[in-house]
């Protein structure tokens, strides 16, 4: 009676270790996460696709993990059609993960309420021969990729849409495409004020392909000293990438926000060109409930292949006027 009496307390205290243990891990959790770094329109064969992996560690307890100097070794893409067709490895990749050697790693600790976040080029990854939507899905191997039995952490779905390869327009010039319509958009040989209105009126509209048509974004990223030298300092990955973050927060206004805002109206004031140099002087008025305020832009411009296009800009305050 009384060894029944002891399993029976046994099975209890074994019972109420599990239901605290239960218990502390589903006050939180360890979520392993992606998104796009830098999101824009991507097109097939042409430019990279960098994802931003997230580990962060909502547990109340320390996460320990291998990190691989090799990333191929620590995280793994799923990519998929819409028909649930997986895309093909990187030939690159493959040939990583067969050749016998040795894997340098280190150890990484998260504590309670930490992050940790990376960035990979889906393209090392995954081949990537066609156009289409895909669903992207990563895999993170806390201890290490293996080719059997490894252990994986899925992330979230990512909805990637893939475009026809760039091509090149008249004299060689790559076509952009209007991401509101589909169609293309080719550099046209306008006059200086004409590229102005072009961009301004494109703004207006809310076109972004359009607006950046004529923008030469790595001079204006450059005009700024430090971005400068930080960009002049990169590779070449790293300075399309330096582009695309300038892009994207010319877009929500975080950086040169003279040039994004909306104006109501515009009049070109004064165009004074040569054969490579441009300068378009242009009133702009921005419209408020009880007032409009006036600003005089004056843009720069540099013939390039033919082709005007903005390098910089300056703008200054003319005051305001009561609104009838």
């Amino acid at each position: 009676m009384k060894n029944v009496i002891r399993f029976v307390l046994f099975c209890l205290l074994v019972l109420t270790g599990l239901s605290f243990l239960y218990a502390v891990e589903s006050s939180g959790t360890v979520d392993f996460s992606i998104r796009f770094y830098d999101r824009r329109v991507y097109y097939v064969e042409s430019d990279p696709i960098f994802v931003q992996i997230t580990i962060a560690n909502n547990s109340p307890a320390p996460y320990r993990f291998k990190l691989a100097d090799d990333r191929a070794f620590s995280i793994d893409f799923d990519i998929r059609t819409m028909t649930n067709r997986p895309l093909l490895q990187a030939d690159s990749l493959i040939r990583k993960r067969t050749v016998n050697s040795q894997v340098f790693f280190r150890e990484l600790t998260i504590e309670s309420g930490e992050s940790f976040s990376f960035v990979e080029n889906l393209c090392d990854y995954i081949t990537f021969g066609q156009t289409g939507s895909f669903r992207v899905k990563a895999k993170i191997y806390p201890e290490l990729f293996r080719a059997i039995g490894a252990n994986a952490v899925e992330s979230n779905y990512l909805s990637l849409t893939l475009r026809p390869a760039v091509i090149n327009g008249p004299d060689g010039i790559p076509i952009e495409m209007d991401i509101a319509t589909g169609a293309v958009l080719v550099k046209q040989k306008l006059p200086p004020d004409e590229v102005v209105a072009y961009m301004i009126s494109a703004r207006q509209e809310s076109q972004w392909e359009k607006f950046f048509l004529y923008l030469d974004l790595e001079a204006m990223l450059k005009k700024d000293g430090l971005q400068g030298r930080k960009y002049n300092a990169e590779n070449e990955e790293g300075r399309r990438r330096m582009i695309n973050a300038y892009k994207q927060n010319l877009q929500s206004a975080v950086i040169d926000g003279d040039i994004v805002v909306i104006p109501s109206s515009f009049n070109i004031l004064k165009t004074q060109y040569n054969s490579d140099e441009a300068t378009v002087v242009v009133l702009q008025r921005y419209r408020f409930p009880n007032y409009t305020e006036l600003r005089e832009y004056t843009y720069r411009l540099e013939k390039k292949d033919n082709f005007w296009i903005i390098v910089n800009y300056s703008v200054q305050g003319m005051g305001t006027i009561g609104n009838n």
